[in-house]
């Protein structure tokens, strides 16, 4: 269970020094510390149930969540998540893993998020369609279709089976969210590729 420092000080309030309680709960193994003012009770909770209180607003996308569409084959370990209005990057390396955190368009933010629960914890992913936007978002431009296959199917390992299961209209909408040529050129390709 998540526990910040704050409810941790109003719930043992009645102790002299609730800082130096604190610390002694974390030594002692009864809280885990994710980042500074946030603390956790399971030390095997998963980081991705994570990601979304380490910093936020957020959800999961881009690599971790490719990965866990089965869109990748590669297991990715780095919770990747998308954010808006925030200008930098940031990176937090916890003993939960490491959470990375970059901008999209704030139009194209609230668009395909699903919300997932797993028992107590509550946690938002992209769907499919959305996290393979978010990450084309961040590339560098592909000028032409060659491009855009080689980079799908070549360099990202896209699974051809995995990408054609993708809902095409939402990936229509979407490219009109992003204000961005890889995006667009995606939809294009989609639509020159339909059978």
């Amino acid at each position: 269970m998540i526990i910040t420092s704050n409810i941790f000080k109003e719930k043992f309030s009645n102790y002299a020094n609730t800082n130096t309680k604190l610390s002694r709960e974390a030594k002692s193994g009864k809280l885990y510390k994710i980042v500074n003012g946030l603390y956790e009770t399971d030390p095997n909770t998963p980081g991705y149930l994570l990601a979304g209180i380490i910093y936020g607003p957020s959800y999961i996308s881009f690599e971790y969540a490719l990965s866990y569409y089965g869109l990748i084959p590669e297991r990715v370990m780095t919770v990747t998540c998308a954010t808006f209005s925030k200008k930098k990057k940031k990176r937090f390396d916890t003993s939960f893993g490491v959470f990375t955190y970059r901008d999209i368009p704030s139009l194209a933010y609230p668009e395909e998020i699903l919300l997932k629960i797993e028992g107590e914890y509550s946690y938002q992913i992209a769907s499919p369609e959305k996290a393979l936007c978010d990450k084309l978002y961040t590339l560098s431009p592909l000028l032409n279709y060659a491009n855009l296959q080689n980079m799908l199917f070549n360099d990202l390992r896209i699974d051809e089976i995995e990408f054609n299961k993708l809902n095409f209209d939402k990936i229509e909408k979407l490219s009109k969210l992003y204000h961005c040529s890889n995006v667009k050129l995606l939809s294009k390709y989609i639509r020159r590729n339909l059978p």
